[in-house]
Order: C-alpha cells, then sequence, then structure tokens
C-alpha cells in the first residue's frame, strides 16, 4: 500500500473480541452501477467464549433486514454504523444470517458508469476508509475473518475477489455469471476486496507452483510485458528471502482506473494504478517493479502478520517499503540499491524540520512508517547480518502467522537469534527518536564504491570547475555507474559551454537514457554546437527526456516548432497523456503548423478533459486549455466537474484552481454564467466559491 493509513483500534471492539470470534463469512453479492448499488447476503459463523451483552459488526449507512441467528429470527439493531446483536446466540458456535444493501460514498468506487464512452469498471480500496462501507466487516485488525465471497454481474466482465476461483456458473434467471471465490485462511477485513472490469489475463507460475494470474485491458495486450517484467522473479526472490512459502493459495494483480493511490495489497489480489500498465519506452519513466514487490512482500508483512495498532505501522509498510528494495536489489545490483536508500535518506532529512514524530507513534508520517521504517530495518540488517537477519524473520513470521503483532514481538525475535544486539537501544534510536541519523546512514552506503565516489563529488560542488575537470573527465570515459555521471552534469550547469563542451559530448556519446536525461534537464540555453545532438534526445526511449526536450526546442528555437511538430506527431506518451497534451498546446499555437486542423488539435484536448478519461489525463488537458482559452465554457465545465472526482488529488487541483481564477472579475462572471447548466453537486461547491 503506497499511502499512510492510521490503523484504529477500539476499545468496544477489543473487549469484543475477547468474548466472541467471527471464524468465516460467506456472502453472496450482487451489484448495480446504474445505482451504485450493492445488495447481498451475509452469513458469518462465530464462536461465543463467554456471555456477552451485544455482538456488534460495522456496517456504515446500510439499510439490514432478516436478521437470523442459528435460524431463528432476532431483533436487532442498526444504529447506521454498527449491527448490534442483543439475542439468539449461545456460548459456543452460531449462524448468523441477514440481507443488507449499501450505496456507498467511498470505499466502493462504480467508475466510468456515468460515462458514454470509456472505461468502465468497479473496485474497492478497504484500507484508509474501511470494508464497512461496502460489506459488513470489522473495523479492527485484530478480528481476522475467512472470507469467502460470491458475485453476481454481467456475464461480459471479469470479476475478481479475494481467494480461489471455485466455478463461475450463470444464475437461476440467467441473466448473470456468478462467480464464487474462497480463501482457506483468516485475514483482516480491510484485505476484502473485489474488482470488475473487461480484463484478460495470463498466468504464470512461481517456483513453487504458486499460480500469478496478471490481468489487463485487451487493449493492453502488447504492454503486458513490460507492465508485469520481473513479477515471476520478484515472487521466487521473496519466497526464498522470508524463508517463508507464501502463505495463500493463489496471487492476482489487476490494473484499474483512477486507482486512489500506486497500489493496494489486498490478500491474494493486488489492485494498482492503470498507470504502471506501460510500454517498452515508458517503462524507462514509470513501471510498476518497485510497487509490485512492495504489495507483494505486504502478503508477508500486513496480511499474514498484521499491526495490532497503528503505532506499530512500520511493521507492514517498513518492511514492505524494505523488501521491495531487497528484490530491486536482486536484479539490478547494489548499486542500485544503495542509491534508492540514498534518496530515501535524503527525502527523509529533507523533511525533518517539520516531521518530527517518530517511527512508534499512530500518527507518524507515511514517510516515517515507510522510508524511514526501512531505512531502521537496514541498520539492523547490516548490524546483525544478513544471515542472522533472515532468521529472525523467518522466526517472526512463523510465530504470528495469522495473527496481531506489536514491535516488542518483533524485537524479541531479534534478541532470541542476535543476543549481543541492543534491541532497546535500537528502539530508541531508530523507532521512538524524532530525528534521523544521517551521518550514521551515509557510512552505511559509504561501504559501496559508488556511492564512496558520489559523496566525495558531492562534496566538490563549491570547488573550482579547472580543479575538478581532470577527475570529471575520468569519471565520464569510465562508464562507471551513471549517478556519477549525472552529479557531474549537475555540477556543470553554471560552467561556460567552451569549457564543458568536451565533458557534455562524452556525456551525449554514454548513449545512457539517465545520463542523457540528466544534459535535458539541466540545459539552460542550447548551444547551438550542440543543437544537433540535442534534438537527437527527442528519439531516446524514455518519453520524459522526450518532453523536456520538445518543449526546450519549441521555446528556444519557434522558428523550427513545425519541423519539431511534424517530427513526433505520432507520440502520446505515458497514461498521462502528458507529452501528447504538450504537443497539443503547441500545435494550437503554432501559426503555421497544419492552421485547418486547429480546431481538430483543441477538440482533442476538449475529449481528454472529459469524463471518459483517468483523473491524470484529464489534469493535463485542463492545465493546457487554461493556458490556451480559460474563457470556454467548456474548459470551465470540465473543471468544475473535476470537483466532484473520487480522487481527492484531482479534487484539490480542481478546487484550488477555480478559486484562484475567482479572484479575477471575468472568470467570476463566467462560473457564474455556467451555474444553471451544472448539476446539483456541482452547483453548491460553485455557489459557495463565489459567494
Amino acid at each position: 500500500m503506497r499511502y499512510f493509513f492510521l490503523l484504529v483500534s477500539v476499545v468496544a471492539f477489543g473487549q469484543q473480541i475477547q468474548k466472541v470470534d467471527f471464524t468465516k463469512m460467506n456472502a453472496q453479492l450482487s451489484l448495480y452501477p446504474s445505482e451504485k448499488l450493492v445488495s447481498g447476503s451475509i452469513q458469518y459463523d462465530f464462536d461465543v467464549k463467554q456471555t456477552i451483552d451485544t455482538i456488534k459488526i460495522d456496517a456504515k449507512n446500510m439499510e439490514i433486514t432478516d436478521v437470523s441467528i442459528n435460524g431463528v429470527v432476532v431483533p436487532f439493531k442498526n444504529t447506521g454504523k454498527t449491527l448490534n446483536l442483543f439475542q439468539g446466540y449461545k456460548v459456543g458456535k452460531n449462524a448468523l444470517t441477514f440481507l443488507y444493501s449499501a450505496k456507498p460514498k467511498q470505499t466502493l468506487y462504480f467508475v466510468g458508469w456515468d460515462s458514454a464512452n470509456g472505461v468502465q469498471q468497479i473496485w474497492t480500496q478497504g484500507q484508509g476508509k474501511y470494508t464497512s462501507h461496502w460489506l459488513p466487516s470489522f473495523d479492527d485488525v485484530n478480528e481476522k475473518v475467512i472470507f469467502n465471497l460470491s458475485i453476481a454481474f454481467n456475464p461480459f466482465y471479469q470479476v475478481v475477489s479475494n481467494g480461489k476461483l471455485i466455478n463461475v456458473n450463470m444464475n437461476e434467471k440467467g441473466s448473470a455469471k456468478v462467480w464464487k471465490y474462497e480463501m482457506q485462511k483468516p485475514m483482516s477485513s480491510y484485505l476484502v476486496m473485489l474488482s470488475i472490469g473487461q480484463f484478460d489475463y495470463k498466468i504464470l507460475y512461481s517456483s513453487t507452483n504458486v499460480p500469478l494470474v496478471l490481468y489487463y485491458k485487451p487493449e493492453d495486450a502488447s504492454k503486458f510485458e513490460p507492465t508485469y517484467k520481473y513479477s515471476k522473479q520478484i515472487f521466487d526472490f521473496l519466497e526464498k528471502e522470508t524463508g517463508y512459502k507464501y502463505p495463500w493459495e493463489v496471487y492476482k494483480q489487476i490494473p484499474v482506473h483512477d486507482f486512489l493511490y500506486a497500489g493496494m495489497e489486498n490478500t491474494t489480489a493486488t489492485l494498482f494504478s492503470q498507470d504502471f500498465v506501460v510500454d517498452e519506452i515508458g517503462f524507462n519513466d514509470q513501471n510498476y517493479i518497485n510497487v509490485n514487490a512492495h504489495e507483494l512482500a505486504h502478503h508477508w508483512f500486513g496480511d499474514l502478520i498484521t499491526a495490532k495498532e497503528g503505532k506499530h505501522h512500520w511493521l507492514q509498510e517498513g518492511f514492505a517499503t524494505y523488501y521491495a528494495l531487497l528484490a530491486e536489489k536482486q536484479l539490478f545490483g547494489d548499486n542500485h540499491f544503495q542509491y534508492e536508500l540514498l534518496k530515501n535518506a535524503e527525502e527523509i532529512k529533507k523533511a525533518s524540520k517539520y516531521d518530527t514524530i517518530p517511527i512508534l507513534n499512530e500518527k507518524a508520517s507515511s514517510l516515517t512508517f515507510y522510508k524511514k521504517g526501512a531505512w531502521a530495518l537496514h541498520y539492523l540488517r547490516e548490524s546483525i547480518g544478513a544471515k542472522n537477519f533472515q532468521k529472525v524473520v523467518k522466526n517472526y513470521l512463523n510465530k504470528y502467522q495469522f495473527k496481531t503483532v506489536d514491535s516488542n514481538n518483533f524485537l524479541a525475535e531479534i534478541r532470541k537469534v542476535s543476543s549481543k544486539f541492543d534491541t532497546e537501544k535500537f528502539k530508541k534510536e531508530w523507532l521512538e527518536a524524532k530525528t534521523f541519523d544521517a551521518q550514521k546512514a551515509i557510512a552505511m552506503m559509504s561501504k559501496n564504491q559508488v556511492m564512496k565516489k558520489y559523496f566525495e563529488l558531492q562534496k566538490m560542488q563549491n570547488q573550482s570547475f579547472e580543479s575538478k575537470r581532470s577527475i570529471f573527465l575520468t569519471i565520464l570515459k569510465s562508464n562507471q555507474y551513471y549517478i556519477l555521471s549525472q552529479e557531474i552534469i549537475y555540477q556543470l550547469i553554471d560552467v561556460p559551454f567552451e569549457q564543458k563542451k568536451e565533458l557534455l559530448q562524452l556525456a551525449f556519446n554514454s548513449n545512457n537514457l539517465k545520463i542523457r536525461q540528466a544534459i535535458a534537464e539541466s540545459t539552460k540555453q542550447i548551444p547551438v554546437e550542440l543543437k544537433t545532438q540535442y534534438e537527437s534526445l527527442l528519439k531516446d526511449n524514455s518519453y520524459v527526456t522526450k518532453e523536456i526536450v520538445f518543449q526546450q526546442l519549441c521555446n528556444e528555437f519557434p522558428e523550427e516548432r513545425a519541423k519539431y511538430l511534424s517530427a513526433t506527431e505520432n507520440i502520446i506518451g505515458n497514461n498521462d497523456k502528458s507529452f501528447r497534451t504538450i504537443w497539443l498546446l503547441h500545435a494550437c499555437l503554432d501559426k503555421n503548423f497544419k492552421p485547418e486542423e486547429k480546431p481538430k488539435f483543441y477538440d482533442e484536448l476538449l475529449n481528454y478533459a472529459s469524463t471518459q478519461y483517468d483523473a491524470t489525463v484529464r489534469k493535463n488537458a485542463l492545465e493546457v486549455l487554461l493556458q490556451i482559452n480559460p474563457m470556454d465554457e467548456k474548459v470551465l465545465s470540465s473543471l468544475v466537474n473535476a470537483t466532484t472526482h473520487h480522487k481527492w488529488q484531482f479534487v484539490a487541483f480542481a478546487k484550488n484552481t477555480i478559486r484562484g481564477m475567482l479572484k479575477k472579475e471575468k472568470f467570476k462572471n463566467g462560473f457564474t454564467d455556467l451555474l444553471p447548466k451544472l448539476n446539483e453537486r456541482e452547483q453548491n461547491f460553485l455557489k459557495s466559491e463565489i459567494k
């Protein structure tokens, strides 16, 4: 999971868990996209261990009927937050059944069903907002249940849920298919999921014969290999590194549109953002490898073993972050691993002035839980040795499998394996300290010779160019790890062209994408002498590089903009269509480039800003449209519509943009004229802002 989530421990439920154990759910569900409705029948098996007055199940804003316990209709109370039971159960085994329906405002998302075109999907995101908004369940992570879901839906779609797919049959009316999924082991409710869409899939098998079911949209078939690259290797590595066989029967991965975050580790079925579905060029800019490894690592750290409460959340996110880096180390080597650790350390250090809440605090930031947590584990692994660290983790996983834990449980396992290691000092310095020991981090990274040289280069920043020129030349000629050449290029930014020409030529000739991209990023003005070589960057296998170079060439050589537009006309770019939207901006602004097609270019931008596209595409298109024609009613309407989206990042962009525009009278008048044409929700927001 790639975002901060505060685990909540509710005292009332803590007391309930001591007296009642819910063991299994069997649910039969139906979903109705036109109404954004889910309904179904639920059966819970539960054991009452000792007498209890009231048993509660979390159920947010649900209609609940026909409640029976052990086959007998019983009274109940629906508070709007919980289903309360107080009669009909006995000490020992019990069975609860009821019907429910809900129109969730969060957690279950119906994407694209309001649009005539575009993708149509349904997916859940239980962690952070709780599964109890769409499925009667338990917000307390300490209640672990075996969840079995049968889901009825349109037969032309694929339906995915947790566990093994037992069968797919038509319902009695012949109007829908029913997908029946079963789990063998218990999990916390926040890990229950479903995903519905038009998908194809391929199945790979791990070295231990676990099926890896990899989903994709049919139109993305050519992107399958770069998207899922190294998936089997990552899986095999994590099984070997943890010393604990993957604890579930199957592993599925499903990309979905407009997902709230990068990914979510629902047990046996990770959902991840469609933005990571990439072609071979896009792979070099933003790929799924780290998210892939992170969400899979959670199937041990989070799904198998779950933190009891929020202050121990690093036991999930710190571990998943660190094991993802270890997987990358296996794939790309120690230089890559150390550099990723460095970037994390720099981010932590930069935030340290205001981010002072320690790891062992439920109010800690995501940066702290994830990256500072990973650094704590790296320090531990370096201190006790990799083999001892593996023993600790293996023992920890075996002892607490399918249970909840706190940090002391993990620290106790360290002491058993490495008795000389001071866990109290570790806890104080790494888990309870407000600060981050950057010097200790640098010392650990400096054991790697490339990193040692990198730190030496950084210390040269304020030295004269002549004093370090020969060192720079030696490094650029030696074809060492790319970060050394990048650092040199960044230090050359303010050096006159004639003095650095030879160095830049060497960097260009490296044919390394990262080094050449550094040239693009650091060039303030393109020297005429290097113009041809700079133009060659447009052919590099990176959409990011192409976009940087295209914009700079168009800006610095406007008389040749038509040439650059023609050379790049067929490039779309990554999923956010960032390159294409920038291309369309220049195509609309250039008077000499295909004047007869200007309306078509503008309409393409308007289309990208519509509801049939993902929020990332819409945002990029709106930013460009606001430069071209900010008073266009269609542009203003699309901007207001963005304030009703489920993705908070997109909503924040739209609201902040509108608030800034309303400071000018012409935009205030434009939005006021638009009001009668908006729906009620859009009107309510805009009226409040205009006032």
